[in-house]
Protein backbone atom coordinates (compact mmCIF):
# COMPACT_ATOMS: atom_id res chain seq x y z
CA UNK A 1 0.00 0.00 0.00
CA UNK A 2 3.17 2.18 0.76
CA UNK A 3 4.22 1.89 -2.74
CA UNK A 4 0.83 3.11 -4.11
CA UNK A 5 0.65 5.96 -2.25
CA UNK A 6 4.23 7.25 -3.33
CA UNK A 7 3.35 6.71 -6.96
CA UNK A 8 0.21 8.91 -6.79
CA UNK A 9 1.68 11.24 -4.90
CA UNK A 10 4.67 11.13 -7.74
CA UNK A 11 2.05 11.32 -10.46
CA UNK A 12 -0.23 13.98 -8.91
CA UNK A 13 3.30 15.86 -8.32
CA UNK A 14 4.45 15.31 -12.36
CA UNK A 15 1.20 15.19 -14.27
CA UNK A 16 -0.26 18.54 -14.15
CA UNK A 17 3.39 20.70 -14.57
CA UNK A 18 4.06 18.15 -17.13
CA UNK A 19 0.66 19.26 -18.62
CA UNK A 20 0.80 23.19 -17.88
CA UNK A 21 4.68 22.48 -19.98
CA UNK A 22 2.81 21.06 -22.63
CA UNK A 23 0.20 23.46 -23.11
CA UNK A 24 3.22 26.01 -22.99
CA UNK A 25 4.74 24.39 -25.46
CA UNK A 26 1.93 24.10 -27.63
CA UNK A 27 0.76 27.49 -27.71
CA UNK A 28 4.25 29.21 -27.70
CA UNK A 29 4.88 27.05 -30.68
CA UNK A 30 1.77 28.35 -32.48
CA UNK A 31 2.22 31.57 -31.66
CA UNK A 32 5.79 31.90 -33.43
CA UNK A 33 4.83 29.00 -36.16
CA UNK A 34 0.87 28.96 -36.59
CA UNK A 35 -1.28 29.63 -39.38
CA UNK A 36 -2.04 33.57 -37.31
CA UNK A 37 1.52 33.18 -35.91
CA UNK A 38 4.43 35.85 -36.07
CA UNK A 39 6.01 33.91 -39.14
CA UNK A 40 2.89 34.17 -41.04
CA UNK A 41 2.32 37.81 -40.20
CA UNK A 42 5.77 38.95 -41.45
CA UNK A 43 4.91 37.19 -44.36
CA UNK A 44 1.82 39.14 -44.83
CA UNK A 45 3.38 42.06 -44.33
CA UNK A 46 5.92 41.23 -47.18
CA UNK A 47 2.87 40.56 -49.34
CA UNK A 48 1.46 43.72 -48.84
CA UNK A 49 4.23 45.63 -49.82
CA UNK A 50 4.91 43.74 -52.50
CA UNK A 51 0.83 44.49 -53.56
CA UNK A 52 1.64 48.52 -52.55
CA UNK A 53 4.56 48.69 -54.87
CA UNK A 54 2.54 47.44 -57.59
CA UNK A 55 -0.24 49.11 -57.18
CA UNK A 56 2.29 52.49 -57.51
CA UNK A 57 3.29 50.87 -60.29
CA UNK A 58 -0.02 50.47 -62.37
CA UNK A 59 -1.38 54.15 -61.09
CA UNK A 60 2.13 55.07 -63.18
CA UNK A 61 1.43 53.52 -65.97
CA UNK A 62 -2.26 54.39 -65.60
CA UNK A 63 -1.21 58.52 -65.49
CA UNK A 64 0.91 57.44 -68.92
CA UNK A 65 -1.75 56.26 -70.86
CA UNK A 66 -4.40 58.21 -69.57
CA UNK A 67 -1.96 61.02 -70.63
CA UNK A 68 -1.67 59.53 -74.07
CA UNK A 69 -5.53 59.41 -74.44
CA UNK A 70 -5.84 63.14 -73.38
CA UNK A 71 -3.90 63.64 -76.16
CA UNK A 72 -5.58 61.91 -78.93
CA UNK A 73 -8.65 64.20 -78.25
CA UNK A 74 -10.02 66.06 -81.05
CA UNK A 75 -9.35 69.95 -79.40
CA UNK A 76 -5.54 68.56 -79.31
CA UNK A 77 -4.80 67.34 -82.68
CA UNK A 78 -3.69 69.81 -85.11
CA UNK A 79 -5.59 68.14 -88.49
CA UNK A 80 -2.88 69.95 -90.77
CA UNK A 81 -0.19 68.46 -88.69
CA UNK A 82 -1.42 65.38 -88.71
CA UNK A 83 -2.26 65.01 -92.03
CA UNK A 84 1.35 65.36 -93.14
CA UNK A 85 2.99 63.43 -90.40
CA UNK A 86 0.90 60.53 -91.77
CA UNK A 87 1.91 61.28 -95.71
CA UNK A 88 4.97 61.66 -94.81
CA UNK A 89 5.21 58.32 -92.85
CA UNK A 90 3.56 56.69 -95.59
CA UNK A 91 5.87 58.29 -98.50
CA UNK A 92 2.27 59.36 -99.95
CA UNK A 93 1.85 63.03 -102.05
CA UNK A 94 -1.19 64.77 -103.63
CA UNK A 95 -1.29 65.26 -107.38
CA UNK A 96 -1.55 69.20 -106.43
CA UNK A 97 1.24 69.43 -103.90
CA UNK A 98 4.59 69.90 -104.98
CA UNK A 99 7.34 67.21 -103.91
CA UNK A 100 10.76 68.40 -103.09
CA UNK A 101 12.80 65.68 -102.79
CA UNK A 102 15.53 65.26 -100.03
CA UNK A 103 19.17 63.36 -100.04
CA UNK A 104 19.41 59.76 -98.90
CA UNK A 105 21.28 60.97 -95.25
CA UNK A 106 19.12 63.85 -94.90
CA UNK A 107 16.04 63.31 -92.50
CA UNK A 108 12.53 65.28 -92.03
CA UNK A 109 12.85 64.21 -88.66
Amino acid sequence: MQLGKIIKRVMGATIPPALFIGLTAYFGWNVMRGEHGLHSYAAQLHLLDEARSAQKDASAEQEVWLRRVRGLKEGALDTDLLDERARSMQNLARQDEIVVPYGEHDHLY
